[in-house]
């Protein structure tokens, strides 16, 4: 196994060298990537750079650009890979890191709106994890939600191991419309009301699923188009990175400070896998670290623009 922080320090002086873009940051803040011995003194990018630039570290060719959601009066984040491959390899990766082998899981997926648009990383990652499943029933949904309802009760009666994953809006929909007893079933959601239901809280949302459903946990995904790492959560809104992520929390009002865990601040991210654009991004979103390495998403920035996983803040 790899030391972590030994791996960040190098991709770090590689990207301040090869990526023009992370480069100039670097230098506009007077940093010497030389001088830079501890992760906690890496620059985080910004996040919004990426609707600006193609952000990538040395010269090759894009197989795949990847683009966030959003509406029409918003730039969309650009995400470029050398290989389609290389990002769905890690992605299957850090999902088996948590969940076991995605050949022992019949997948459906409910992602209306990121079907309905092109460039999305999250189809492509459940594209490839149904790709995986041995099962013929596996699949994506639309709005289809009496079909879905009636393949998950025939799942369940073959005692088939499911995985049901989707977007916030569409598993709150299915759950008023078909509630039913899925117990047995891994029920995961992406976050995502995308202006298609009123915000509420995760805590709240996953009430609702856990009474329509009849289970006592919802499981969450948390990613990005700007990441090629996951983050993923078995409960209580609390996530564990991938063995290729690490979060930091810093303050609202000084991107440059740490905060301490437990309190609340935003979210840094070193994504280890994001070595051919930027490894380390300081997003918009807000959150809590907590002792044990795992963390939690409370919302976004009210100055940010509004994304596809956009919660309320809790108080």
């Amino acid at each position: 196994m790899y030391d972590f922080d030994e791996l960040a320090l190098e991709v770090f002086r590689y990207q301040a060298t090869y990526n023009p873009i992370y480069r100039q940051f670097v230098g506009l803040l007077g940093v010497s990537p030389s001088s830079v011995t501890n992760i906690a003194d890496i620059p985080f990018l910004p996040i919004t750079l990426f609707k600006k630039y193609l952000i990538q570290t040395g010269k090759w060719q894009p197989e795949v650009v990847f683009t966030s959601s959003g509406t029409t009066a918003q730039s969309p984040s650009r995400h470029a890979f050398p290989s389609l491959s290389e990002y769905l390899s890690n992605a299957r990766k850090g999902f088996e890191h948590f969940y076991g082998r995605l050949d022992q899981y019949c997948i459906q997926a409910l992602l209306p709106a990121y079907l309905e648009r092109t460039g999305s990383s999250l189809v492509a990652m459940v594209n490839d994890f149904i790709q995986q499943s041995p099962y013929a029933e596996s699949g994506f949904y639309l709005y289809d939600y009496q079909r879905l309802a009636g393949q998950l009760q025939s799942l369940k009666a073959q005692n088939i191991p499911t995985l049901l994953i989707g977007v916030s809006f569409a598993l709150w929909d299915f759950a008023e419309q078909f509630p039913m007893d899925l117990s047995s079933t891994l029920i995961m959601e992406t976050g995502g009301m995308k202006g298609r239901r009123e915000e509420i809280t995760r805590n709240a949302l996953h009430n609702i699923l856990n009474t329509a459903f009849q289970t006592q946990q919802i499981h969450s995904e948390y990613g990005m188009t700007e990441l090629c790492s996951q983050a993923y959560s078995k409960g209580d809104g609390l996530f564990l990175c991938a063995p290729t992520m690490q979060v930091f929390i810093r303050e609202v009002t000084d991107p440059f400070a740490a905060v301490s865990n437990g309190k609340a601040g935003v979210i840094n991210i070193i994504d280890l896998a994001n070595v051919n654009s930027c490894a380390f991004i300081a997003t918009e979103d807000l959150g809590r670290k907590y002792n044990d390495g795992s963390f939690e998403v409370l919302g976004r920035l009210d100055s940010s623009d509004l994304r596809g996983c956009n919660l309320l803040v809790y108080n």
